[in-house]
Formats: C-alpha cells, structure tokens, sequence
C-alpha cells in the first residue's frame, strides 16, 4: 500500500460495481488526479451469471473470473475487508488477510459490496447447504455431484444409493432454475459412464415459497420453463418452503420428505450485512439509501451501487427501485464513476436512468428463455434461439477481452468434444493423502526421538 498526498478514491468492495467504477474512474482521470484503492477479501471479480455454466462443466472456472489487478494495474488492490468507516475523520478501518488491521485514509468513497445469500434459520441449513454466489461453490457443486454418482455406481446398500441421487435445490428464480437445469443435463450426460447408474434413477427437486419460477422473464414464459423442466423429470413444487433439512433429511411444509446429500440454496440475496457498520443511512431491507445520483443520502463524496444500494428507478416511476441484476450494475458503475470525477473537479451530477432490456435465462444446453425488450414491444423467446440469446449476451457482458475470448473458446470447444465428467474432490482437501503417508512416518520419528531421550 502506497502512502500519497493525492486524494484517494477508496472502493469498498472488487465485484461488478467496483470493478467497472474503478475502470471507468482511472480511464477519466488526469495523470496523477487521485489515487484509486480497490479493497476486496478476494483478489478477483466473478462473472455470477456463468456459475451455472460453471457448475455443469461448460466454461471452465479460471475463465468465470476477472484478476483485479491485472484489469485495475494503475490502482491499489488491497486484499482485505473493510470493517469499519469513520465518516467524520474520513478513515477506513482495513483488515487484510493476514496481519494487524490498519486505518487507510480517503476523500471519497465508493461503496460496492454486492449481496450475499439471504437465508433463513432453517435446521441443517448451515451444515449441509450449498450455495451458489462464488465460483468455489460451482465447482464445489460439480466436484460434489459426480462424487455422488460415484458414491450409488459403488454401494449396494438401496438406502445409500437413493439418498445420493436425489437433488433438492431451493429456490426457483435465475439462480435456481438456471442451476438445477445445468446440473440436470451434466448428471444425464454422466450418467452414460455408469454401469448402474441411470437418469430414471435420479430425483431433482425444486422448491419454490412463491407460486411460479423465473419471474424476471414474465408469467407465460416462466410457465413454459415449469413445463420444460417437468418434462425432463424435475419435481417442481411451487408455493412451500423448507421447514428443516438435518442431515440431510429434508422436510418441506406441504409435508414431502425426502433424504438428500446435495442440497442446493439459491433462495434470493440480500445486502452485504457489513453495511450496518458503515454508519450510512440504509433502506428497509438493509440496502445503502441513494438518490439517483448514486450518492448516498446526505452526503457528497459517498457512492453507493448494484445489489447493496437503494436506487431509485427513474424508468419505472416514483417508488420504484433498480432490480439487483447485471443489467442495471454494469450501467451504474458507469454513471457512478463519471459522478466521482465530476464531483472531485466541483461539477454538477448525473441522474442514472435506464430503461428495463429484457432477461434471459439458461436452462441446460440448447435451452432457455428470453424476455427482450424493444422500444414498447417485449419479444419472447424460448428453447435453442432463446439459450443463443443467454449465451450472446452474457458473452457480450462478460468483462475484458481477455475473458470474453476465453469463455467463447470454452463454448466452441463445447460444440466438437464431449462434456468432462471427471470430478476433482480432492481439491478441497489437498494434503489429506500426502498426510496419511507422513503421519505414521511422523509418529514412529516422534516416538524414536522420545526413546533416544530416555535413554541419554
């Protein structure tokens, strides 16, 4: 960390607002105006709507995120978090990943932690749940997937068996109807490898507390979605929630239950829960409150964006709020960055207005669902032309060309060879071999060691 006279630009958080902020703010700025300083516990931005893709082996997880410093290479990327902001001395408060924490000084701030998985306290929920809002939970879902395929081709014991081909997954909206299609159709293509494992022989189920899946993409097309995933075997069951899912027996409110070793949460997001201790003025449901400007409520050198902001959506109407998706961060990051240079040269700032262009979703290869809004008219697509859609601008929306060229490589390469169904468990815990084969060297070099002192 550089020390500066420059005013510094601090950006609490490195996901899609904070990246593109950063971009746009360095791109603006004179030679030498201010320092930018980008802190984010993690050390790159993911691309979420590819973790599905992800999950189901189409893209690899190298090419899902973005290095923030290779992308951001004239601003500090501080790997940490920032715990605490003193408004009236204008210090951060800044715990890196290993050390003391240390107070970072700055003159504006832009504030982009994102959303993380809104849960309930739910029995189990804790402990067995998978979430899907990194890119280490897709490839931990892929990885734990194959493993129970692995698991049933193995055992002879029925009641082992069922449990590990039987796939819960809360939550019916993009997250969760995209995931459960692409786990879907990676467990069909898998299970052509196994001797005793069958399509027939697994059980997909999809939980939803509201009365239809995919809202973001209208009722008639979410309805076809329903009916498409029924049809390729998935239990759908609308309108219930999950009352308790303690190893893995999962329990559901309109009285189903079944046992389960994959249970997958993907029931909404709420903001970041560090905002509470910013000291910044926040909305019913914990989002940073913002005019439409972007800068937060009663203040002018704060910015706020994306999923933990309140912005008012001036599209829409009086009341109306942004929906947290893609669409709307990527183009408030860009307003949101033109502000803070106006508003460190003293000029006026801009409202951020942007008309709804429509959803598309994936639902596996070759389908999906598409919602695309031209001047009045919505056009709606589905099967293979809707999934081109998903793929077309999601690859037009991935950021650097870097990453755009690499996802597209993955999607070619897709089309001529067959899908990997190898999964990598072992990953998550690398060194358990290596300590199996060195322990009992280890204690036997001990208990020599112990001898030897006896003796002398």
């Amino acid at each position: 960390m550089s020390t500066t006279e420059r005013p510094r630009i601090l950006v609490v958080g490195g996901g899609y607002v904070g990246l593109y902020a950063a971009r746009r703010i360095l791109k603006k700025m004179r030679y030498g105006e201010a320092t930018v300083t980008v802190v984010d516990p993690r050390s790159y931005m993911t691309y979420q709507p590819f973790l599905p893709e992800a999950a189901a082996g189409s893209i690899s997880p190298r090419h899902v995120v973005v290095p923030l410093r290779r992308v951001l290479p004239k601003a500090e990327v501080l790997t940490g978090r920032v715990t605490t902001i003193d408004q009236d001395r204008k210090v951060a408060n800044v715990q890196p990943l290993v050390g003391e924490a240390y107070e970072l000084p700055f003159d504006y701030l832009v504030i982009a932690l994102g959303a993380v998985s809104r849960t309930f306290p739910i029995p189990g929920l804790a402990e067995n749940g998978i979430g899907m809002k990194g890119i280490e939970e897709a490839i931990g879902l892929r990885n734990h997937v194959l493993e129970q395929l692995d698991k049933a081709d193995s055992t002879t014991d029925e009641e082992v068996r069922r449990k590990a081909l039987t796939f819960v997954f809360v939550g019916g909206g993009f997250a969760g109807a995209e995931t459960i299609g692409e786990v879907e159709d990676m467990a069909r293509d898998a299970a052509k490898y196994y001797t005793s494992v069958k399509r027939e022989d697994m059980r997909f189920v999809l939980v939803d507390a509201a009365d239809k899946i995919l809202p973001e993409v209208g009722p008639k097309l979410g309805q076809w979605g329903l009916e498409h995933l029924q049809k390729r075997g998935v239990e759908v069951y609308l309108g219930t929630s999950m009352d308790s899912c303690i190893d893995g027996h999962v329990v559901l409110k309109n009285g189903l239950e079944v046992d389960s070793n994959t249970i997958v949460w993907t029931a909404g997001v709420k903001p970041n829960p560090a905002l509470a201790r910013f000291g910044l003025p926040l909305g019913p449901r914990g989002h940073v409150d913002t005019a439409a400007t972007l800068q937060v409520q009663g203040s002018e050198y704060i910015w706020a964006a994306g999923d933990n902001a309140q912005v008012p959506d001036l599209a829409v109407g009086e009341g109306a709020w942004c929906p947290p998706n893609a669409q709307h961060a990527l183009r408030q990051a860009k307003v949101l960055g033109d502000n803070v240079i106006s508003g460190m040269r003293g000029f006026p700032q801009r409202e951020y207005k942007h008309a709804n262009k429509g959803a598309v979703a994936g639902l596996g290869l070759h389908k999906g669902v598409a919602m695309i809004v031209v001047g009045k008219t919505k056009i709606k697509l589905k099967g293979r032309l809707a999934w081109y859609m998903h793929r077309g601008y999601h690859g037009m929306a991935m950021p650097t060309f870097n990453r755009k060229i690499r996802v597209v490589a993955d999607w070619t390469l897709g089309m001529f060879l067959k899908r990997e169904v190898v999964s990598l468990g072992a990953m998550e815990n690398p060194r358990e071999e290596f300590y199996e084969a060195a322990a009992p060297v280890s204690a036997a070099a001990a208990a020599k060691q112990a001898e030897k002192a006896k003796a002398s």
